[in-house]
């Protein structure tokens, strides 16, 4: 059984006078442990296909199964309690909560399990950011860290529900070139050695080629779904199809 298996998905956002297809009919199943890219143009649908997958938003239409549960027809509250139990969440702005420590930061979505004790949610939390590097700036608030440790501080909350799905919104966008080489090198420790299934939508090719698997989206489809990253930038670059690419490989 795949991790992710979406069949027949589509997303219409209706702006009152016009329609828009956010994203057309796609297909797409992930393997548990996978390491996935999702790029594409401005516009394209791979925000679309993230908030999809992080269970965010609810598609218009068709299936999405995640470890065999039906999730595509559940409501808002249904959709918030997967995404608190299975699915991380990385920012490009860190989102991180300016008047609390990075301790407590790391901490808040255990806030919502009755239980879990004030202890083991210190505990985790410490654990967390020990992992990331950061066990000697846990009291520290964010205007005391950098952006890198800031993100750092981001990525232990995203792990601290142990969820079986990191993803990844441009988590690199606002920070150096040395600093995004450190926390891609992260993501793909955890990948490696913690099997961690981690899918990151992203502008920077240098953050995609160190994905394992690179899926480009053109106008609201999937074009090309690759392990080579020459060819998925060939797509990428390639003039605008009003079809799917005969060379996409569909997993």
């Amino acid at each position: 059984m795949p991790l992710i298996d979406i069949q027949k998905i589509k997303k219409t956002y209706d702006l009152g006078e016009i329609q828009v297809e956010a994203l057309k009919e796609t297909d797409l199943t992930m393997e548990s442990g996978e390491y996935v890219a999702l790029i594409g143009p401005s516009g394209s649908g791979k925000s679309t296909l993230m908030n999809t997958l992080g269970c965010l938003d609810r598609p218009t239409s068709g299936s999405y199964k995640l470890s065999g549960e039906e999730v595509a027809t559940m409501s808002a509250s249904e959709r918030a309690r997967i995404r608190n139990r299975r699915i991380g969440f990385v920012f490009q702005n860190f989102n991180l909560l300016a008047r609390t420590t990075a301790l407590e930061n790391v901490e808040l979505p255990l806030l919502y399990s009755k239980a879990i004790s004030a202890s083991e949610r210190h505990k985790r939390a410490k654990d967390k950011l020990a992992l990331v590097g950061l066990a000697d700036r846990m009291d520290h608030h964010p205007s005391q860290l950098s952006g890198g440790q800031q993100q750092r501080v981001a990525i232990a909350r995203a792990l601290v529900n142990e969820p079986a799905i990191l993803l990844g919104d441009e988590p690199t966008g606002n920070l150096d070139s040395k600093t995004s080489r450190e926390v891609i090198a992260m993501f793909r420790e955890l990948n490696e050695k913690a099997g961690l299934t981690v899918i990151l939508v992203t502008h920077d090719q240098n953050v995609a080629k160190y994905a394992r698997r690179i899926i480009v989206l053109r106008d609201g489809y999937i074009v090309q779904d690759t392990a080579d990253f020459t060819q998925a930038i060939q797509a990428l670059q390639a003039e605008p199809l009003e079809e799917p690419s005969s060379e996409t490989n569909p997993r």
